[in-house]
This record gives structure tokens, C-alpha cells and sequence, in this order.
């Protein structure tokens, strides 16, 4: 059995890649308060501490609005943090596993393929992009996107946000002429399996089957759990994200590495939700 370091762990994504691996792997845990990865002693003692193979790092500065305005957090989050991480696991010689973002592309030509060049266009996207040229040469880097699971955890994802405020009968602005890669966390936690089980370093999408606008995505959750579809009112990109940080219009994330593990689609994911644990 495999010894992971993983950061992020009681995240949305790292919560639940334990809870379903956690019999195929062994995880050691690296989080606040005990460790700040933003503080390199305190990322090398913990590393030192412990017997491991692999570290998936998933933790991460993601408020994609705010980081405009607390550009050092984000950097020293998402670059200096994933930096101190990978200067030890390098001289450990051990293995990395770099959780990124599609928020790394522009969304001006999809689809976007794991040999698409990036270019962000927000602060938080530039910071991954940065960690990603950190870690590029030896680790692997893993893109997801738009990630929800059956359960929610402290910070929703979009689906529950979205499902909770039709549930309370709240009308819905959500964008037309985009699209979005949303992503079924299970799926990203078996591929992850694989994945460390099979080490290369090298750049992978583990992605969603498909691309959808978050106003299909809206209607689809409404169907789905029987809810009021006519609040979901359409609206676009540039009116609906005026004001706020620059994101990719057309995030269609797709991959031409991933032979090894079957995604859902988005209708497949929802229905998973209704499915006996």
C-alpha cells in the first residue's frame, strides 16, 4: 500500500479522495494548523517526519475574485507553498502529484487538450500557472474542473449552491454563452488511484465527458432533483461577470491522456446523486 502525503485533505476534492481511497492507500494528512506551507521550515519538518511515497498536493488558494485584491495570499499560497513542497520532495527524490486548474487557459480556442498552451487571465489563475513551471520538469500535474460530489461537505460546490437556493425558491441568473467541464469528484479520486499507481511526470486533464454552459448545467440540476427550472434565468458572460475577475468564457477542458479511467458525463454525475451509497 502506497504512503500519500496529501495537503488540502479536508478540502471539497482532498475530503472526499480520502474517504473513497483511503482502503487502497495510506494517507498522511498535511494541514493547518499543524503545518503552513507557506513557511518552508514548517513544510520540511513535517516532510522529514514521516515515511512516504507520493505527496498529492491539493491545497490551494482558490477564491478567484478575492485573490485580485490579496495577490500575495494566492502567491504565497499556490507558488511559495507548492515551491517548499516540491524543493523537499525533490530531495527526497519521492514522487509529486500537482493539483491545477482549467483557470490556467484564457477559453478563447477550445477545447483545451493537455498540449494546449496556457494563458490565465486572473490572478488566481496565474499563480497555478506559476506553481505549474515550478513543479513542471519531475512532477505530475493533474487539471480538474468545476469538481461536485453527492455529498456536501463546509464549502459547497456549484451544484449544491445551486440546488439549495431553487430548493428555497430563488431566482437564478446563470450565464448562457459560456461553457464550463463540470467534473464528478469520485471520478477524480479513482483516475488520482491510477494515476499514483502509475507514475509519470507528465500533464493530465481529469475532467468531466463534457462541456455544458452553467445555464444548461442549472437546468439540468432542476430536472434532475425535480426543482422549479423557470427560476434559472439566462444571462451572459459579460454582464453576469462584470466587475469581477477575468475567467475563461469557454472552459471545454478535454483530454488526450486519459485511456485508463472512464469520466461522466455531467447528466451521469447528477444521477449518480440519486443512486444508494
Amino acid at each position: 500500500m502506497k504512503r500519500v502525503i496529501i495537503t488540502g485533505s479536508t478540502g471539497l476534492v482532498g475530503s472526499r479522495i480520502v474517504e473513497l481511497l483511503h482502503e487502497k492507500v495510506h494517507f498522511i494528512s498535511l494541514s493547518q494548523p499543524l503545518v503552513d506551507i507557506t513557511n518552508m521550515e514548517s513544510v520540511k519538518n513535517a516532510l522529514l517526519s514521516v515515511e512516504y511515497d507520493t505527496i498529492l498536493h491539493l491545497a490551494a488558494y482558490t477564491k478567484v475574485d478575492e485573490a485580485e485584491q490579496e495577490q500575495e495570499s494566492a502567491h504565497s499560497v499556490n507558488v511559495a507553498g507548492t515551491q517548499h513542497i516540491f524543493t523537499i520532495a525533490q530531495e527526497q527524490q519521492k514522487h509529486m502529484i500537482f493539483i491545477s486548474t482549467d483557470f490556467v487557459f484564457d477559453g478563447i480556442h477550445p477545447p483545451f487538450t493537455e498540449n494546449a498552451v496556457p494563458h490565465p487571465l486572473s490572478i488566481y489563475g496565474t499563480t497555478k500557472y506559476k506553481a505549474e513551471k515550478v513543479v513542471a520538469n519531475d512532477a505530475m500535474i493533474v487539471r480538474i474542473s468545476y469538481p461536485y460530489k453527492k455529498y456536501p461537505s463546509e464549502k459547497k460546490d456549484f451544484v449544491h449552491k445551486i440546488k439549495d437556493q431553487l430548493s428555497s425558491g430563488n431566482t437564478l441568473r446563470m450565464v448562457q454563452d459560456s461553457l464550463i467541464t463540470p467534473t464528478y469528484i469520485d471520478d477524480i479520486a479513482y483516475a488520482l488511484y491510477y494515476l499514483i499507481e502509475h507514475f509519470s511526470p507528465s500533464i493530465f486533464h481529469i475532467v468531466g465527458a463534457d462541456a455544458l454552459s452553467p445555464y444548461d448545467a442549472g437546468v439540468q440540476i432542476a430536472r434532475t432533483f425535480g426543482l422549479n427550472e423557470q427560476l434559472i434565468q439566462p444571462a451572459l458572460f459579460t454582464e453576469f461577470f462584470h466587475n469581477k475577475a477575468k475567467r475563461p468564457q469557454f472552459s471545454d477542458i478535454q483530454s488526450s491522456k486519459n485511456t485508463f479511467f472512464t469520466m461522466k458525463t455531467f447528466e451521469q454525475g447528477l444521477a449518480a446523486f440519486l443512486q444508494d451509497s
